[in-house]
């Protein structure tokens, strides 16, 4: 099996333009997010699957000088770009994150696909209900359903979004590693608005070198020591997310795989 993570990126922001090419201690965020995403155990290949269009042309190059496979594709179908993205590396499987996630966590996300292994489910992730802070969300699923994905949906919404077709099929079993809440999961580490850009170089500068290969529960460590740090983008916090009636939802409908560890 050829499991690969797609990475979709593009320079194109309404809140924050350019933002995943922004400095962040020294590189890029998305280059954080790329190397974060090759030290995930399991995974065979990393592929930013980046727009077609000009103003992603930096993205495309930075990426390849980086090491990484590039695939070029629609700015707008983003589900054919993904498709168009296993396709090239001959994935068997994918594993999707967004690159406005620059501290995604290795561990975290190959625990989730030994749980989707060990289950035998279709469709596995780490956020439905969401347990873990925003900005760790990873999903996984065999190549097949994203190929049949993009033969069959039309909605636009499940064109723009990826995985929402595959996940609400009604044939698919689906699987979630639990993760701790406890208020964790209002923690804000996904880059939408300027907030969470300062937010992620002040996290940063107060962990020094050893931020580029923290973990999760390192950084959890640190802003429970310096509270000032997620203060800096908590009025960003999507609250809808973490809704009562959507956790009650997603536990109903998704399979609840409590972490062996």
């Amino acid at each position: 099996m050829t499991l690969a993570v797609i990475v979709q990126a593009r320079m194109g922001s309404s809140r924050c333009p350019g933002k995943v090419m922004e400095d962040l201690a020294g590189q890029p965020f998305l280059k954080h997010c790329l190397d974060r995403c090759a030290a995930i155990p399991g995974v065979d290949v990393v592929v930013c699957a980046v727009p077609d269009t000009a103003a992603d042309d930096l993205i495309a190059v930075s990426a390849k000088s980086w090491g990484y496979e590039v695939h070029r594709g629609s700015e707008t179908d983003v589900l054919a770009r993904y498709a168009g993205a296993a396709r090239q590396v001959d994935a068997s499987a994918v594993m999707r994150v967004t690159s406005d996630c620059p501290l995604i966590d290795p561990a975290i996300c190959g625990r989730t696909i030994e749980h989707w292994k060990d289950s035998g489910a279709d469709y596995g992730c780490n956020n439905m209900p969401p347990g873990f802070p925003h900005g760790l969300d990873c999903d996984v699923f065999a190549a097949d359903w994203l190929h049949q994905a993009d033969a069959t949906a039309s909605d636009p919404y499940h064109r723009e979004h990826v995985t929402p077709w595959i996940r609400t099929h009604p044939d698919l079993t689906r699987a979630c590693l639990e993760g701790p809440g406890l208020g964790i999961d209002t923690l804000r580490w996904t880059l939408d608005y300027p907030e969470d850009r300062d937010m992620f170089r002040a996290l940063f500068d107060a962990m020094g070198p050893k931020a580029r290969n923290a973990s999760a529960a390192d950084f959890i460590a640190l802003t429970l020591r310096r509270p000032d740090i997620p203060a800096i983008n908590a009025g960003r916090t999507d609250r809808t997310r973490l809704s009562a009636q959507i956790c009650a939802h997603f536990t109903e409908v998704y399979t609840d795989l409590r972490s062996a560890a």
